[in-house]
């Protein structure tokens, strides 16, 4: 080696932070940047699909009534004393009180929210009977309601994955008088049962002079825009103990326990 030559200096090996560090060394289950990106949105609508059905078939529900109505209806208004009798009325005596083991059906499952959604989880509770809560994530916070059984109240992202919750183990629906989002239920299911993609089941309409002040459904069954026969998908009742009447009279031979097929979609 020549004199002036010079012996190298061997480079500091560098650790591996910076690779740690990056977000691609996440593991792909507990990155919440992938797992909230755009590309996963199949995935997360998967997943609510999941954990609801995980809890539900734990605590053996096997069928719903489902109660919808306003959320701005405040305790001791009529409507609300109503939803909160019905959620009772139906805990006793649909099946909500069996064991857990031999699957409960007919639980009382509404939006989870407040107004009339509290009436009816809160009558249900007070029944000594499970009730179900599927509350939504909205721009103004909604807070779930206080009654709903704490393990079967869940919040959802998409609209979509609520409402297929609801409707899918739903063997009645009660609407007490509510908004926009009360009318979205109704039609919803309404739909589902005239195109044949959900079984028939009662669907009660709560204070038939509310109802019929908004909502004049003759002058489409005139027009040609529904079957005749098609204004028999629904009811009137106004009182609890005939809104219950009328799911037990309504459903005939299908107000029975539920099995494990009748779940399935």
């Amino acid at each position: 080696m020549p004199d002036n030559a010079t012996t190298p200096v061997p480079a500091a090996k560098p650790d591996s932070s910076a690779q740690k560090a990056s977000p691609s060394y996440r593991l792909a289950a507990l990155d919440p940047d992938f797992l909230l990106g755009d590309s996963t949105r199949g995935a997360r609508f998967m997943l609510e699909y999941q954990k609801a059905e995980d809890h539900l078939r734990a605590r053996g529900i096997l069928s719903t009534i489902v109660v919808f109505g306003s959320a701005r209806v405040r305790e001791g208004q009529p409507w609300y004393e109503a939803a909160r009798a019905f959620g009772r009325l139906a805990s006793e005596r649909g099946g909500a009180l069996a064991p857990g083991d031999l699957g409960r059906d007919h639980v009382i499952a509404t939006g989870g929210g407040p107004g009339i959604m509290e009436a009816a989880n809160r009558g249900a509770t007070e029944a000594g009977a499970l009730s179900i809560g599927f509350n939504i994530t909205l721009p103004h916070e909604q807070e779930p309601n206080a009654w709903s059984t704490p393990d079967l109240t869940f919040r959802f992202h998409y609209f979509a994955m609520r409402k297929m919750h609801l409707a899918m183990r739903a063997s009645a629906l009660v609407v007490f008088p509510g908004g926009f989002g009360t009318l979205d239920e109704l039609f919803e299911i309404i739909t589902l049962v005239q195109t044949g993609k959900m079984r028939p089941v009662p669907i009660v309409l709560y204070d038939g002079a509310y109802w019929k002040a908004l909502l004049n459904l003759d002058a489409m069954a005139d027009a040609g825009m529904i079957r005749a026969e098609d204004l028999a998908l629904f009811c009137y009742a106004e009182s609890p103990e005939e809104a219950y009447a009328r799911i037990v009279e309504g459903a005939g031979d299908n107000w029975r326990p539920a099995t494990e097929d009748r779940v399935q979609t």
